[in-house]
């Protein structure tokens, strides 16, 4: 009998720890996968920050932007390649999410920039911010802060060149 309640709370505390590292957030037909921000530097005024938007509604949605306490504006912003350049820009009017579809905010494309810091971000971390969408509303959640390192060593290239992140293969 001993070994049978050892066998649950095992159990039990290992679906509790899985629920929360799967560090994900649903809002309407919305869900928000693996929010996470770049540590920064001392005095730094600027991080990014990246996540995995999936829309299985019929409807597309927009991500407008969002709100964090610790930083004075959240925007959608995006690199692009202008000739031989990268250069990063804000979205006008908000970052489309296709009914039925995915969109990958990673480094290098779009991502979410935290600008004005009131601090910096430490790896290890969890700063909670708001998003905004344009149908679904707003929802917080919160960002694990990762180092630079551990995010590019997470960044992987697949057979065809593409970008992948675990098992979520990225498009572009």
């Amino acid at each position: 009998m001993k070994k049978l309640a050892v066998a649950v709370a095992a159990i039990t505390l290992g679906l509790s720890m899985s629920t929360a590292f799967a560090h994900e957030y649903k809002l309407g037909s919305l869900e928000i996968v693996h929010p996470h921000a770049r540590a920064t530097p001392p005095n730094a005024p600027v991080s990014g920050g990246y996540l995995t938007i999936h829309n299985s509604g019929t409807e597309a949605d927009r991500l407008l932007g969002g709100e964090a306490a610790f930083a004075d504006r959240v925007e959608v912003h995006e690199m692009v390649m202008d000739g031989d350049v990268m250069k990063m820009r804000p979205v006008e009017g908000g970052l489309e999410i296709p009914a039925g579809g995915d969109v990958v905010l990673k480094p290098g494309s779009y991502h979410i920039m935290f600008i004005g810091l009131e601090g910096q971000l430490k790896e290890g971390e969890k700063v909670p911010a708001t998003l905004n969408f344009e149908k679904a509303g707003s929802i917080e959640v919160e960002f694990s802060v990762e180092s630079i390192k551990k995010m590019n060593d997470a960044m992987k290239k697949d057979e065809h060149g593409e970008m992948t992140h675990g098992d979520m293969k990225h498009d572009g």
